[in-house]
């Protein structure tokens, strides 16, 4: 039983060494890339209901622009495909999928980062329009979210935009 210990503590040693020597930092740690983008990422001008969406998920985790060192232009496409099919009553499911194409620039117009991110969900087709109608929008908020997430996590391991 403790020699099982004294292994894991010595791994773990061996493991701290091996981060210390490649320079690792953690990206929301103080030097980190998470702290170098919080709040300097300016995104276009939402024109759609899925823009207003997405640009309000990307503040929410990366904070409103206070110090706009970097823009993004985006474009966002959706797209519907069926999911689910009961016979005799038709489609009882729906997919959507919504793919983000980005530039990060810096304010010189200088392209720093570019892409593509997609993400996806599904959601249920009811009896009423009403709610197949909500259920269509709850999923599209979820998708935008997943975007932003997604994009987020892309950016901060970005090498161009490494502080350093």
């Amino acid at each position: 039983m403790w020699l099982s210990d004294r292994r894991s503590f010595l791994l773990a040693g061996g493991a701290a060494a091996l981060v210390a020597g490649c320079r690792f930092t953690p990206v929301h740690g103080p030097q980190g890339a998470g702290q170098n983008l919080m709040g300097t990422i300016r995104a276009d001008d939402p024109v759609s209901r899925s823009d207003f969406q997405f640009v309000a998920a990307l503040e929410e985790r990366l904070g409103r622009p206070a110090a706009e060192r970097f823009t993004l232009a985006y474009s966002i496409a959706l797209s519907e495909i069926g999911g689910g099919r009961v016979r005799g009553f038709g489609d009882t499911r729906n997919q959507l999928r919504a793919t983000l194409d980005y530039v990060l620039a810096d304010p010189d117009g200088t392209e720093l980062a570019s892409g593509r991110v997609s993400a996806g969900t599904a959601y249920s087709l009811t009896s009423t329009q009403l709610a197949t109608l909500t259920a269509r929008e709850d999923a599209e908020l979820r998708v935008m979210r997943m975007l932003a997430d997604s994009l987020v996590a892309r950016l901060m391991i970005e090498p161009a935009l490494m502080p350093a």
